[in-house]
């Protein structure tokens, strides 16, 4: 269920800063045509810190709908509170997501047998599959490897993967080690892509999937073919476009690459995003020509 290219998909909003349903729908469409392999509702990406409860699970309800068993779902559902995160997790099954993607708890900055307690709690009642999201720049807290083989080892039902954006990729090794070929990591990093799939890895959970999805497929299933010539090919072309989406704060760049992409496509962020700055744009629109989108 969990390997390829998985787009962390935007989430569109109207002027008025509504989520725009249409548009997403038309979306999650063109991801599923360009050949994406699952699909992240309401993660970093789609803006989920500054939606409301109600709108994260009916973005994600939208998402599931859309897809129509396509491909599966992953809701975005972490929270620093573990009763929040557990509620989450309810919502997100209740909407009908395939799996959940769970951060550690943010800003409490807890021990690490703190982040085990948060997640064996939300074990007790979850009722559906969990990935992992380690993105310790973000959190300012780091699932370290003897944690997160421990969460694994004791429920291995349940946490089937992660999302790893460590950016530390002998970790990839050291999972793989304890934990078996099953368990299914992906990486949370566009540009760190190939480097983590030749350890082991079986896809990323990209930023840049939603401006180029069928580049993305492409380049996951020359790995995943043990291609790596044109896997290396495919991340040479992507590579300026990875680096441009983060150059400015995200999703600010990504959002404006989707108007590139796509014209028409809604420009609005929630504050406190904005739009990319001046710079930002011209890489850009330099990263999209490189790569041959536009």
């Amino acid at each position: 269920m969990f390997s390829r290219s998985i787009p962390a998909l935007v989430t569109p909003f109207a002027p008025d800063g509504a989520v725009d349903e249409a548009a997403y729908r038309e979306l999650i469409e063109w991801q599923i045509a360009e050949g994406s392999s699952a699909l992240v509702a309401c993660g970093t990406t789609g803006e989920a810190a500054t939606l409301t409860m109600e709108e994260q699970f009916r973005a994600v309800a939208i998402c599931v709908e859309q897809a129509r068993g396509r491909v599966p779902v992953i809701a975005g559902a972490g929270s620093n509170d573990t009763r929040v995160a557990a509620g989450n997790l309810a919502a997100a099954r209740d909407a009908g997501a395939d799996a959940a993607l769970m951060v550690p708890p943010y800003y409490n900055r807890p021990s690490q047998e703190g982040i085990y307690q948060h997640f064996a709690t939300l074990a007790k009642g979850a009722a559906l599959p969990i990935l992992l999201y380690n993105v310790p720049a973000r959190t300012v807290t780091d699932i370290q490897p003897a944690t997160l083989i421990r969460i694994v080892r004791e429920f291995p039902e349940l946490f089937v993967g992660v999302k790893d954006a460590s950016g530390a990729l002998a970790r990839v090794s050291e999972h793989r080690a304890a934990l078996g070929p099953d368990f299914r990591q992906l990486s949370g990093n566009d540009d760190l892509a190939l480097a983590f799939n030749s350890m082991g890895g079986v896809g990323c959970i990209s930023v840049t999937a939603n401006v180029a999805p069928r580049l993305c497929a492409d380049f996951q299933a020359a790995c995943e073919a043990g291609d790596y010539a044109k896997a290396l090919e495919l991340h040479d072309r992507l590579f300026p476009l990875h680096v441009a989406l983060f150059i400015d704060a995200s999703p600010g760049p990504v959002k404006y690459a989707m108007t590139r992409v796509r014209p028409g496509f809604p420009e609005t962020l929630r504050l406190p995003m904005t739009w990319p700055s001046e710079a930002s744009r011209a890489a850009v629109d330099a990263g999209l020509a490189h790569a041959g989108l536009v």
